[in-house]
């Protein structure tokens, strides 16, 4: 891979190239003669771009124009801007009323997130030019990124003139460089107090931009590239060169990892030992997908906000289509009984959630909005919505690029040295990769197990829907949760579910079909047809860890060193290649989007869609480090 400059180094010059004032030109000039562009993009599979302040987006605008016009271009364009403070959409509008590229405005404006303060994956291009807008402080952002930047755009890295400014600078770049890829480039029109010191300090060596003669001269452009002295310590990558995965599961997670992996460039197989896809907890006509709120807006409120975005732009577009069956304009959220409305106004305000996200409203305009009568006080996800897991599965996996191969049972997984091989219950080689996705529910721990892969701590729980069709439409405009749920399907109405832990009767019951209309009756006033025989119903499983959160990402190996550090999932050593997502519990619409794009993010070693402590509660080697930790309090 070509990761240096392009046109050579040589000494710094403060007052060297300059740029037009137009923000549009300077941000193309900034590529050009800043990184080298188009010669260090050419023909690669990917090219990473971190900008340290995305501003009102000119950087991130001139970066795609660019890849849009050039014939040798990367094969994908992944741009990491962080958004310290984040343009409105009518700000960004405004911004942009005179750009010399309004159709890429237009996609940007339509694509643009509500500014929760965490990781928003826009995709362009269909997924070939990323945007993953990083809301927040760079000094509380940076450090949870897990990314290698070819390209480094240096702005805003620290208020102007003031005392602390240059060590506040030198801590950012520290930051930076960490992100930086060998021979990573930077350039930056801000000329803060002791910058080019502090770029020298962090790693970078400072190189002189080609001039451009045609420019109007306004400001310096300084440019670096990273050559460190030392190496810095990164935790170990999973990565692995290939262009072809295996995914075990035809559900939701692994319909959504096979398309996270598609997203990569891999061609994917998807072995399902059912003779259909979705034939197990996906199988259910229909389900929710929505956000949370929680006071302390913890690793699983984070966790649970990020999804739920990542899963509302995943299926809005197959929803608007008509692709799939769903409804994608929100939905309704009871709060715990008895919350006052104003309660939950101020923590809304404390916790900085925007209205594009979620808001509060009490029991008569969520009355209004529900079209059916509701008791108390409300959240509601505009983000939030219903969708048929089985038409999204078929869907995805009848994409170009993925190969779906039904009744094939995986009995064991083997590793042959070079490549993971599945075998069915006759040892027969079902097939062979050196990337391999287990997302088969708890078939995954079944094929871990004689690996010797520590076990997790798993819960199967029994879960009931019902439905029915009728002739007249129903009052429900929209999904309703709470005690339950309730969801308008076309010509009829879904609720549920039951939860019954360690149940495995796979059998419709007429008593849990009461149960489920006593709790629809309580939740929306709606009544089910008084003949039971118009009553459906299907049973599944949900699959649950002692936390509550699920499994994704680099299985560790069995097999660690003497003396390798245990008190950190992100420094465990990783079998090559081999990748799980499972334990999705009752939230597997939500979660399955962004889970699949870390598993894909890890295994190709693109950024990664989440920061580094949610990627840690969701990691599967978080219980190894949980007995580490234990081991080391006892005392000796």
């Amino acid at each position: 891979m070509n990761h240096g400059p392009g046109d050579g180094t040589g000494a710094a010059q403060p007052s060297g190239p300059a740029v037009p004032a137009d923000p549009w030109a300077r941000a193309s000039h900034r590529m050009q003669r800043g990184h080298g562009l188009p010669a260090r993009w050419a023909r690669r599979t990917r090219f990473v771009v971190l900008g340290t302040d995305f501003g009102q987006g000119h950087g991130f605008l001139a970066w795609w124009r660019a890849w849009q016009a050039d014939p040798l271009r990367c094969e994908q364009l992944c741009i990491v801007q962080l958004a310290p403070q984040p343009p409105s959409l009518r700000e960004l509008a405004q911004a942009h009323a005179a750009s010399p590229w309004p159709a890429l405005v237009a996609a940007l404006l339509q694509a643009w997130p509500p500014l929760t303060r965490n990781l928003h994956l826009l995709d362009f291009e269909a997924g070939r030019v990323q945007l993953m807008l990083a809301v927040g402080e760079a000094g509380a952002v940076m450090p949870r990124l897990r990314l290698e930047a070819d390209a480094i755009d240096l702005d805003g890295l620290a208020p102007s003139g003031g005392q602390g400014t240059a060590a506040l600078t030198l801590q950012r770049l520290k930051a930076a460089a960490r992100l930086a890829a060998p021979g990573a480039t930077v350039a930056t029109f801000d000329d803060a107090p002791g910058l080019q010191a502090a770029l020298a300090t962090a790693g970078f060596e400072m190189r002189s931009a080609s001039p451009d003669p045609t420019c109007e001269l306004t400001c310096p452009l300084i440019s670096a590239f990273w050559q460190p002295r030392h190496t810095p310590r990164r935790p170990p990558s999973a990565a692995v060169q290939t262009h072809e995965a295996v995914v075990v599961g035809a559900g939701l997670a692994g319909a959504a990892a096979a398309q996270a992996l598609r997203r990569q460039g891999l061609r994917v197989t998807v072995l399902e030992a059912a003779d259909a896809p979705a034939s197990a907890a996906s199988g259910n006509p229909a389900g929710l997908f929505h956000g949370t709120v929680n006071a302390d807006d913890g690793p699983h409120a984070r966790l649970f906000r990020a999804a739920a975005l990542a899963a509302a732009a995943a299926y809005g577009p197959a929803i608007a289509q008509g692709r799939v069956a769903g409804q994608a304009s929100g939905l309704l959220r009871l709060a715990d009984a008895d919350t006052p409305w104003a309660d939950m106004q101020a923590q809304l305000q404390r916790l900085g959630l925007p209205p594009g996200y979620v808001q509060a409203l009490d029991a008569a305009t969520a009355t209004q909005r529900a079209g059916v009568p509701v008791r108390d006080a409300c959240w509601t996800f505009a983000q939030g919505g219903w969708l048929s897991p089985p038409d999204w599965v078929r869907d995805t996996l009848a994409q170009p690029g993925i190969v779906l191969r039904t009744g094939v049972a995986v009995a064991a997984v083997q590793h042959d040295g070079q490549a993971w091989l599945l075998l069915d219950a006759r040892q027969t080689v079902l097939a062979r990769s050196r990337l391999l996705v287990l997302a088969c529910a708890a078939g995954v721990a079944e094929l871990l197990r004689p690996l010797g892969a520590m076990p997790w701590p798993l819960t199967h729980s029994r879960g009931q829907v019902t439905h029915w069709l009728q002739d007249e439409p129903t009052a429900l405009k929209m999904p309703l949760a709470g005690d339950g749920y309730a969801l308008p399907l076309p010509g009829g109405v879904l609720c549920g579910a039951t939860r019954q832990p360690g149940d495995f009767d796979t059998s419709v019951r007429y008593a849990d079909h009461l149960h489920n209309l006593k709790r629809l009756q309580r939740l929306t006033g709606l009544a089910a047809p008084e003949d039971p025989a118009q009553w459906q119903g299907r049973v599944g499983w949900r699959l649950h860890t002692d936390d509550r959160l699920p499994i994704a990402g680099a299985m560790p190996s069995p097999h660690l060193p003497p003396g390798s550090r245990q008190d950190q999932a992100r420094l465990l050593p990783r079998d090559e290649g081999l990748f799980v997502l499972t334990a999705l519990g009752a939230r597997g619409l939500t979660l399955a989007p962004l889970l699949a794009r870390l598993v894909a993010a890890q295994a190709t070693g693109a950024p990664w869609p989440m920061e580094q402590d949610l990627a840690d509660a969701v990691d599967p080697a978080r219980w190894i480090v949980r007995a580490a930790r234990r081991a080391g309090s006892q005392p000796g």
